[in-house]
């Protein structure tokens, strides 16, 4: 089962006095690009929740957000009294005498240090509690994630079809492209109007018609196909083992295409790099 890098996971603690929300997000990177945002209260288990995300979401750009809302009447951030004071009594010796008190306290608390924040030691109960919000939003972010991989499967399934029928028109149109090849070989001789060894003509012809042969390359291009729908039915999702197998099914196209040397088989060809084209770029979305 494919899964996408592409989703969203959220969830929401409520505890006495706080509000904490948890979200993940996800996007299509090559590795693993973990971001974090985590008051510096939590920070010392940082790394502990940057490893239960790295784990269980392996590869992307992610994204992880850690808020903390204050839903009571306690706060960690207090008046520095001592500085706000020696602030308004020189404030009062720069300023007009006559500034009341609130003006002066006005202009007192915008100067540095005015304001203080009590560091909030953690508690481990509380920490456990958002480990479990974290595992609720990891599993939600899965869920998206298996969402949009059950739809990428989809394309890739239409894109897969769509080259195999692509290849059994070449297999069927390839009888008549060698009887082209050879009729165009025999009109080039004719037309120089010399006399050949039926011999030597037979083996030069022979020996086109090797080098124009595509069969390895069908059969070849059959099996590539087969195993990337395979591939889509296997337990893991592997984005790079399915971006491999694209690359071998490029190759095999890109031969036919300089072999074929007939303009209707080109064709052919045209449309399905277009079509491999689209699987390539579905492809760099998955896990």
């Amino acid at each position: 089962m494919i899964k996408s890098m592409t989703g969203f996971g959220k969830s929401v603690l409520q505890l006495p006095g706080k509000k904490i929300t948890i979200e993940i997000k996800s996007l299509n990177s090559k590795n693993l690009d973990l971001n974090a945002r985590i008051p510096s209260t939590y920070r010392e288990k940082e790394l502990a929740m940057r490893n239960m995300v790295a784990k269980e979401l392996v590869r992307g750009k992610i994204d992880v957000g850690l808020y903390v809302e204050s839903t009571g009447e306690n706060t960690n951030t207090v008046i520095n009294e001592t500085v706000v004071s020696a602030y308004m009594k020189q404030l009062s010796d720069v300023l007009d005498t006559n500034a009341s008190p609130t003006e002066l306290l006005k202009m007192a608390v915008r100067l540095p240090d005015a304001l203080k924040t009590e560091r909030e030691e953690l508690d481990e109960n509380e920490y456990q509690s958002i480990v479990k919000n974290l595992e609720e939003a990891l599993k939600e972010i899965n869920i998206y994630r298996a969402d949009e991989g059950a739809s990428l499967k989809t394309e890739f399934e239409l894109r897969i079809s769509n080259l195999q029928d692509l290849l059994k028109q070449v297999i069927e149109m390839d009888v008549d492209r060698l009887d082209d090849v050879k009729v165009r070989l025999e009109k080039a001789v004719a037309d120089v109007k010399a006399q050949v060894d039926e011999n030597r003509f037979e083996q030069e012809l022979v020996y086109y018609l090797e080098k124009y042969d595509i069969t390895e390359e069908k059969v070849r291009l059959k099996n590539h196909l087969d195993y990337f729908t395979e591939a889509l039915d296997s337990a893991d999702s592997n984005g790079k083992k399915l971006g491999f197998i694209g690359q071998e099914i490029g190759r095999e196209i890109n031969t036919i295409g300089s072999k074929s040397n007939y303009a209707p088989m080109q064709q052919l060809v045209v449309q399905m790099k277009d079509e491999l084209e689209k699987i390539k770029e579905q492809v760099l979305n998955v896990l």
